[in-house]
């Protein structure tokens, strides 16, 4: 499967999911990073993702082989959004799929701990105050 790591577009969360589906599977495990509408007390009203595309699509690309190289996955994907990001959108995915539940869950963890601690991609909270920060 050939899809982008890094989208400008609404993430399919549908379109991933049916993409997911193995007959050797057993389980499949969908995260979705979604906005929300506060953080630390304050209320957001949106995000916007930045990223160093060519960078952050070789980072999960590799986090990706790490990942099937450490759990027997038959399907393994992820997608993070940059742009502007409304509450309630998905921001990221990741949708992993094993023989086993063990497998797919721990795999799907391992993949979005590692993408938001190594991935070249900063987020900006836009709040209801009219401040904003990156994080």
């Amino acid at each position: 499967m050939n899809i982008s790591f890094v989208v400008e577009e609404k993430i399919d969360l549908e379109q991933m999911l049916q993409m997911a589906h193995h007959p050797r599977a057993g389980a499949v495990v969908l995260f979705s990073g979604e906005a929300r509408n506060h953080h630390e007390g304050q209320a957001v009203e949106s995000l916007e993702y930045e990223a160093h595309k060519e960078l952050a699509e070789e980072s999960i690309r590799q986090i990706m082989e790490d990942a099937k190289r450490k759990w027997p996955l038959h399907i393994a994907l992820a997608q993070h959004r940059i742009g502007k990001v409304a509450i309630s959108e998905t921001a990221v995915v990741v949708i992993t799929s094993a023989s086993h539940r063990k497998e797919a869950y721990e795999a799907n963890q391992y993949i979005i701990d590692r993408i938001k601690s190594e991935t070249p991609i900063w987020k900006k909270e836009f709040f209801a105050s009219g401040e904003n920060v990156w994080r």
